[in-house]
This record gives structure tokens, sequence and C-alpha cells, in this order.
């Protein structure tokens, strides 16, 4: 099977993690965004205090527009254990979902709208897969091996980093984590996202001491070969950052003589070396908010976060890095508002929907990766 269909075969089983699965009810399918926006609202007068809805950067208009708070994973997280709400409502994927349940208070409870938005780079290291890869790797090596985790991964590969001494990291702090894992031991194991790791190896002057994992064809691949580096690249990858080239760079540039670029550090390293900025999405955000006005800013990243920028700073040009062919996210599509309108009202009415739980030991050490890579 082709990687990529091995990943879309395995996203979709990570969401058997939850046995409360449920599709959106015939009556919601066919409102209009004028009844939306009115019951949405209604539940939300209901609800008062007692939700707080989250909305990823990525999230289309009609969701982040009844966010509390909009932002990527981590900060959303932080702000739902802050606000004290009952029910935390998450407009995201289900990693996020569950970093949200991880850090909140027990008596909060995380609610989705859809469970089918399941990211499928976290559903590239899927727990049978990595703990597979462990076993062959470290009996390649009698050097000791810290397992670092991307935010974007579900809560048992937290949790399996932190039982092997790793932590979890953002795209802002990915080369603290590293450095941390080099400091406790010999090399580094990064999961999932490769060019994640990659960008953070060339960071840290590591680019020479790199290898790529295969999960998919681990039969053939040679462990002692990949575990002589110091540092380990799980093959996994964000399909819509994946997606930029050097040549969108060059194009951009063609149309507007003046633009500059910011691209996420998920985009390949040929890309994060033609950009003039990289960051995380909070560095993107940031980026164009500091900008003058009349300045051009080509965004490498999720298309969504990219029109919310053209709406919420008129005055600067923001343009999509590769045009039309710039893709949103297939698992943040999931997220149909009609779901939000759905899952709001069930609360107002005393009913719980989409509930999203870790389970508690997988949750403690879960904790323990955070709290970890808090600490550097």
């Amino acid at each position: 099977m082709p990687a990529m269909e091995t990943a879309e075969f395995d996203t979709e089983l990570s969401l058997f993690k939850y046995d409360n699965l449920e599709q959106l009810p015939p009556e919601y399918r066919g409102l209009d965004e004028a009844e939306r926006t009115r019951r949405i609202e209604d539940a939300l007068d209901a609800l008062g205090d007692d939700v707080v809805i989250l909305g990823h950067n990525y999230q289309r208009r009609e969701i982040v527009e009844h966010a509390d708070f909009v932002g990527d994973s981590y900060q959303l997280s932080k702000e739902a254990a802050a606000a004290d709400a009952e029910y935390v409502v998450f407009g995201g994927v289900t990693f996020m979902a569950e970093s949200a349940d991880i850090i909140t208070d027990d008596d909060q409870t995380v609610v989705l709208p859809s469970m089918e938005a399941s990211c499928p780079m976290a559903g590239m290291a899927e727990a049978l897969q990595v703990d597979a890869a462990w076993a062959e790797l470290t009996a390649a090596t009698d050097a000791d091996v810290v397992p670092v985790t991307y935010m974007n991964s579900y809560a048992d590969l937290k949790a399996f980093c932190a039982e092997h001494g790793g932590l979890v990291c953002t795209s802002s702090n990915a080369h603290r984590a590293f450095e941390y894992a080099l400091d406790e031991g010999d090399k580094v194991l990064f999961l999932p996202d490769k060019h994640l790791g990659e960008n953070t190896a060339h960071r840290l002057g590591l680019e020479g001491e790199t290898a790529e994992w295969d999960p998919w064809d681990a039969a053939s691949a040679d462990a002692a070969a990949v575990v002589d580096n110091d540092v380990i690249l799980w093959d996994g990858y964000c399909q819509v950052h994946e997606r930029f080239d050097p040549s969108h760079v060059e194009q951009v540039r063609a149309d507007h003589e003046d633009a500059r670029v910011v691209v996420h550090p998920e985009c390949r390293r040929e890309v994060v070396e033609a950009a003039d900025v990289v960051g995380s999405t909070a560095t993107i955000r940031d980026t164009v908010a500091e900008a003058d006005p009349g300045e051009t800013w080509a965004i490498g990243t999720e298309v969504h976060l990219t029109r919310h920028l053209q709406r919420w700073h008129p005055e600067v040009n923001v343009v999509p890095l590769c045009g039309e062919a710039c893709m949103d996210c297939n698992a943040m599509r999931q997220i149909d508002p009609n779901y939000l309108a759905w899952v709001l009202e069930e609360l107002a009415a005393g009913r719980e929907r989409n509930v999203v739980e870790v389970a508690p030991e997988e949750k403690d050490l879960a904790r323990v990766a955070l709290d970890r890579m808090l600490e550097v």
C-alpha cells in the first residue's frame, strides 16, 4: 500500500479510539448561514459562561467568527484552561481536542464538533508503528535515543515520549526540545513531521547528522545506518505544507515585485531557505500585523489563515504563496459550521455530543511530556 493511502487508512482507524462517534443529524444538514448563525447565537446566549469556543487559525470564517479565541493549537488549549468554562468546544482536529483535555481541569469537558476531523499527519505516527520502530532502532545501537514529538500528534504518542524520557514541542520551541534531547541522550527521534525536524536540525547546525526512518517500508530499512546519525526523522508530513515548492516563491516574486514571503517550518527545506521569514502561525500572524500599509506578503501555510489575514489587515496586500493551488486542510474542513450549531444546541439542552476524553494513565504521561517542554 502506498504511503499516502496507508496514512489515510491509519488516520481513519484512529477515530475508533472514541466510541461516541456521531454524525450530523439530517435536520441540521440544510441550514443556511443566516439560520445557522441565529441558532448558534441563541445557544451561546443560553450557555453563557459555561462554554468557550476555540477556533484554530486554519478554520473557516464561519467557525472563527463565533470563537472566543483564535490561534494555534497549544495556545488555544492554554486559553481554555484559563477560561474555566465547563465546556470547551474546539474548532480544530482530534489531536488538538486531546491536548485541550490534557491541559484543562478534570471538571472541564472538551467537545469536538465532528470526530471525523482527524489530522492525516498525526495519523502517520500511530502507536503500533512507533512501538515497532522504537524496538528496531534501539536494538541497533547502544546509544541513548530520546523521542520528541511535535504537538501535532495523538495523546498516546505524547505519552510514549514521556515514558521513554522524551517530550513534546511546538514549531516555535522545537530547537530547544532537540537540545534537551541531545543533552539527556545521544540521539533524537523526531516525530511525526520530517520537514519541521529537518529545518530544526539545520537551525542547530546538525544538517549533516540526519537520516529518515520510513515506517511504510521498515522491512527494507537499515536501522543500523539510520541510528548512526544524531537526528532520526520520522517520514511524516503535512499535506498542506508539503505542497509548497521553491517555484511558488519564484513565481510570487515575479508577480509582485516587492513581495516578501513568510512560511511555516512544516514546509520543505528548500522553501524555508527561499523565504524571508519562517515561523509558527503566531509568527505569520504577527508578521502581517506588524507590516507597513501597502506591503505585500505571500503566506506559505493553510489557505484559511491567508484569508483571515486578508480580512483582518486590508491595508496589507496578503496573497497565498501558491495562488489558487493553495490547499485548505482536509481535516479542518470536517468541522462544518452546522456541526457547531448542533453540538451547541445539544449542550444548551443538557446533552453532550462528541466528547474527547484521554484515558487517565495516558493523560498523566502526556502531561509529563508537556511539562518537560515547559521546563526547556
